[in-house]
């Protein structure tokens, strides 16, 4: 029974191994590729069958419950359509593609042990695990005279930076609390959260997620990485780890419980300057990346506008919205390794015209990003009208109010990306053919988002009775 519990983390540990055994002799890219598709599908209908197990494991220190395994079933999904939308991986050489495969598991295991891990020590050693991999896979990419290196670089760095904080703070909560499981803090924060040390201890754990999900101050990685990576990689920083990080975030700010008041102050705070930076520094981009780079810290703020509210309405609504958040940012990336011939970056003049060029890749441009402006009825329209509801029950008008502007600011980028597919001529840049498995994603993906924005009920209930397993 307790090996039913560990399924999905083993697939994915096999997963890797299988892609070791490849990396140990010479294979074909096309084997490699049809590896990846079926084992990561398969990784998402062993999830989907483990999503209603719970139990304890490792000493009760990792947890099984319905809100983990909602967070590996979307973990698992996101690992499938990022392999998937990267088909040809053209960014990537193809020598080393039994290794980019091997630490895309391998990360990916990292992820999904964080949303079970209930102890503090085992939330680092998982974090290490996932950001570790990443670190590998920054600079795997085969554009010559890029910057991959600089980018890995800047990675490491920030990342060292970032746990070290986090280990700082686990230090404080373990000292005032006298343990490092959660369910031990959750029992002992309430009377200790009025006390400066809990609070700046609680905060110091925050920021290794603030890290993950390019909450400002800790964004600056984010534009060198998203530029600098290979665009099949980037697909997988830009989504995966901010999945994992909400997921933490949520179990971590619910130890505070509602009169936690530091605590939301400072929230409040990170989510305003978070919206108004990122997409402030948007408004300036012309290369596609980047300017999704920004994007993410602004939706960044827009996803903490549930956390703050420390309820299940606020939770229901951040999982709700980053779940959005990876269909739509995916379906962009989806059209800029389409559009990429060689693995090159896309700016948006190379969009240009896309409708002629590719007029289904056109729609799914428009749809991606239609959904990120919060237009209706997409899922981005859907996800930001829950997380502002929830935080006006709250009483945070002002910080709705910015939001809403910063929604506004955000339709200028985002159209300006769809006018470019639709409101220029293609000057003379070639026409983009799509096999099958590319055209049906694209229909997947635009299905998905309307589907996710028209019929969010379903979808929210499952959020809502998965953070009551959190919440006390």
């Amino acid at each position: 029974m307790n090996f039913l519990l560990f399924l999905p983390e083993t697939f994915l540990l096999l997963m890797a191994l299988i892609f070791f055994c490849q990396s140990l002799w010479k294979s074909s890219a096309a084997l490699n590729q049809g590896l990846a598709f079926f084992l990561s599908a398969l990784g998402v209908i062993v999830c989907l069958l483990n999503l209603n197990s719970s139990g304890e494991l490792f000493y009760k220190a990792y947890r099984v419950d319905l809100f983990s395994q909602l967070f590996k079933c979307l973990i698992s999904l996101g690992l499938f359509l990022v392999v998937v939308l990267g088909r040809k991986f053209k960014g990537i050489t193809e020598g080393l593609q039994p290794e980019f495969f091997m630490f895309l598991s391998l990360s990916s295991l990292g992820l999904m042990l964080m949303v079970s891990s209930v102890e503090l020590l085992t939330i680092f050693i998982a974090m290490e695990l996932s950001s570790y991999s990443i670190y590998v896979l920054i600079p795997i990419r085969n554009q010559v005279g890029g910057n991959q290196m600089e980018a890995a670089i800047k990675y490491i760095i920030f990342g060292a930076a970032a746990t070290g904080v986090m280990l700082f703070g686990m230090s404080y909560v373990f000292g005032v609390t006298q343990s490092t499981y959660l369910a031990d803090i959750l029992q002992k924060m309430p009377l200790l959260i009025k006390e400066p040390v809990a609070v700046i201890g609680l905060l110091l754990v925050l920021c290794g997620f603030f890290f993950k999900l390019a909450v400002v101050p800790f964004h600056f990685w984010t534009p060198d990485i998203y530029q600098g990576g290979a665009n099949e990689t980037v697909s997988f920083v830009a989504t995966m780890p901010k999945l994992a990080g909400v997921a933490l975030l949520l179990r971590l700010v619910s130890l505070a419980g509602t009169e936690a008041i530091t605590l939301v102050q400072v929230l409040v705070l990170l989510a305003a300057v978070s919206m108004t930076f990122g997409n402030l520094a948007a408004l300036v981009q012309k290369d596609l990346k980047r300017l999704l780079a920004y994007s993410s810290i602004a939706h960044a703020g827009y996803v903490l506008l549930g956390i703050l509210t420390l309820n299940s309405a606020g939770f229901s609504a951040a999982i709700f919205h980053i779940s959005a958040y990876l269909l739509m940012n995916l379906a962009c990336f989806l059209v800029i390794c389409a559009v990429s011939r060689e693995g090159e970056n896309v700016t948006i003049n190379d969009l240009s015209g896309l409708y002629r060029r590719s007029p289904l890749l056109a729609f799914t441009l428009a749809v991606g990003a239609f959904a990120l402006a919060g237009i209706p009825p997409t899922a981005g329209f859907t996800g930001k009208l829950y997380l502002f509801i929830a935080a006006l029950n709250q009483g945070h008008l002002a910080l709705v109010i910015i939001a809403a502007v910063n929604t506004a600011i955000s339709i200028y980028y985002y159209l300006n990306i769809v006018r470019s597919a639709y409101g220029q001529d293609p000057d003379g840049l070639p026409a983009v053919t799509l096999s099958l498995s590319n055209r049906l994603l694209n229909y997947g993906f635009i299905l998905a988002i309307f589907l996710m924005g028209t019929f969010p009920a379903w979808f929210i209930d499952l959020a809502r009775t998965a953070c009551k397993t959190i919440i006390s």
